[in-house]
């Protein structure tokens, strides 16, 4: 009787496993014919993971769709798996204008599932959609407007001049500098004054509150990986234990700096030229809308399902949410894109000297002064840093879902409800099918004959149409005023401690290298007095 038992737990034990991998099989033969059906082409996929195996190493997803976007090479688009998920990528830049524009109603949403009652900020604009982000992009939009902007240009030349007198005496020496650091700390201190109305001092106090708390936004431990992977693999299951991707210590620090700092203003009567004075303006119903906005201009008719009469109030933790992703949207990208300019101004030495030299003519025909309309003037920066952009786009990949189950224009495809769409910013930029030699470094492709000679939507570091990133002219003008300031008198060269070539750092989300950015500054001696 015993060895009956024996040998029926035992036939057991081998045939669930067995059984349980056949199901498996089967599920995923099923989910993983999706594309097939459709005849698109699609790279093979592995079980369970399906294109984005290696997403569990790497938090930056450019490697990942870099390396997808060449397997599809030839296709104007080409299906994807993640896990079980189908996810359609877009190589073709009229079929990307399609999505980000015309067909906008369709697609208006990035596939982000946001739940505020876990965690309030997730509740920004970058995350939300539907009617609630309709709505609060509309009250939002005064807040980046040229005149505001204008309110917030004197912050930024401060914190150059400050950067400036910080660099003096490395210069001097000719010292080799780890600039990301350096340059993010420049950034926080711009965004924490005009996001929360703080003088934090990055630049004198490396180790300052509010900069130790941003880098940890960045820092992902072993627990946040894990949370991660769970979140793509069953969503549903973080919802129903109500697990926030979002450490919580942070969360209470920013939630609480906003409610301090609001609540401070209003008993005091204290009205500063910063955004956090705008929100809480929106808050108090007494700010009005400027119409400079995309999507004010569409009509509401063509942005189907987005109603704009639903009820939207501006709480604290609404500003909060917005107060915190300007943060953290802002200081890294905008430090990013700075590290990676002066990198290459480094090595392509002529380039830097004639940037200096068009710096040298704006501070002098202002007198000695960096003014907003002498940074709107400087055509051969703007296409250096465009130029950094197309290279190193801080952000190297772009979502958004299907509303609405569609045709693709152009097409044959029937994109149905739900279906992820996956813009590849950065293979897109690097394409040398629309930037020939796509490795140099060259800002005479954004010369109007140049850009007249490709796809405008095959350059879209910021997004397009009607979800443009909303901070796009802060963050370029911050980023301006950021390379004036150090090259006005220094000159960046290439030391031992270079990174040539690059080598990516590929488990930061946002696009870096690995062991920093070492350059060294070398104060000016061609300086041309203003």
């Amino acid at each position: 009787m015993l060895e009956k038992t024996d040998g029926s737990l035992l036939l057991q034990v081998l045939i669930l496993p067995g059984l349980a991998l056949l199901a498996c099989y089967a599920y995923y033969s099923v989910v993983y014919s999706y594309w097939k059906k459709r005849g698109v082409k699609h790279p093979k996929p592995i079980a369970p993971f399906g294109n984005f195996a290696k997403g569990i190493f790497y938090s930056n997803p450019s490697v990942i769709a870099n390396n997808l976007y060449k397997e599809l090479d030839g296709e104007k688009y080409g299906g994807l798996y993640s896990f079980n998920k189908p996810i359609l990528m877009l190589r073709d830049p009229e079929l990307i204008k399609e999505v980000m524009v015309k067909d906008f109603g369709r697609f208006y949403g990035r596939g982000i599932a946001p739940n505020e009652d876990i965690e309030p900020l997730q509740g920004h604009l970058f995350a939300l959609s539907g009617s609630k982000w309709r709505n609060l992009r509309v009250k939002l939009t005064p807040t980046f407007t040229s005149g505001k902007m204008k309110m917030m240009f004197p912050t930024m030349v401060q914190t150059g001049k400050e950067l400036q007198e910080y660099l003096k005496t490395p210069a001097g020496k000719q010292e080799v500098l780890e600039v990301k650091d350096l340059l993010a700390r420049y950034s926080t201190d711009i965004i924490a004054s005009c996001a929360f109305g703080i003088k934090c001092n990055c630049l004198k106090e490396p180790n300052a509150e509010f900069r130790v708390w941003g880098r940890k936004l960045f820092q992902l431990s072993l627990k946040s990986r894990a949370l991660r992977f769970i979140n793509l693999l069953m969503p549903s299951l973080m919802r129903i234990f109500k697990v926030s991707l979002f450490p919580q210590d942070v969360s209470k620090y920013f939630r609480g700096m906003v409610k301090d700092t609001v609540e401070y203003r209003e008993a005091n009567n204290i009205h500063r030229n910063d955004f956090m004075q705008l929100m809480i303006q929106l808050k108090n119903k007494t700010l009005g809308i400027e119409e400079d906005d995309p999507l004010i201009k569409m009509p509401i008719k063509e942005i189907n399902g987005l109603k704009s009469n639903e009820p939207f109030e501006i709480t604290m933790d609404v500003i909060a949410a917005q107060a915190f992703v300007f943060f953290a949207a802002g200081f890294e990208t905008s430090s990013t894109t700075m590290t990676f300019c002066l990198y290459e101004l480094a090595c392509n030495p002529d380039i830097q000297a004639r940037v200096r030299k068009e710096i040298d003519s704006m501070l002098k025909k202002h007198d000695g002064q960096i003014t907003y309309e002498g940074v709107l003037e400087m055509e051969y920066l703007d296409k250096v840093v465009n130029e950094t952009l197309r290279k190193y786009p801080p952000v190297p990949l772009l979502t958004r879902e299907c509303a609405q189950t569609t045709k693709l224009a152009g097409t044959d495809l029937v994109v149905e409800k739900g279906t992820q769409i996956m813009l590849p910013v950065m293979a897109l930029q690097r394409d040398p099918k629309h930037f020939p030699n796509p490795h140099k470094f060259d800002p005479e492709r954004f010369g109007e004959e140049e850009k007249k000679k490709r796809h405008p939507f095959s350059y879209i570091p910021f997004g397009e149409g009607p979800r443009l990133c909303i901070g796009m002219r802060f963050g370029l003008m911050q980023t301006k005023v950021g390379l004036i300031s150090v090259l006005s008198n220094n000159e960046v060269q290439v030391s031992e401690k270079t990174p040539v070539p690059l080598v990516f750092d590929y488990k930061s989300f946002i696009l870096s290298t690995k062991g920093g950015m070492w350059l060294k500054f070398v104060k000016r001696s061609d300086k041309v007095a203003a």
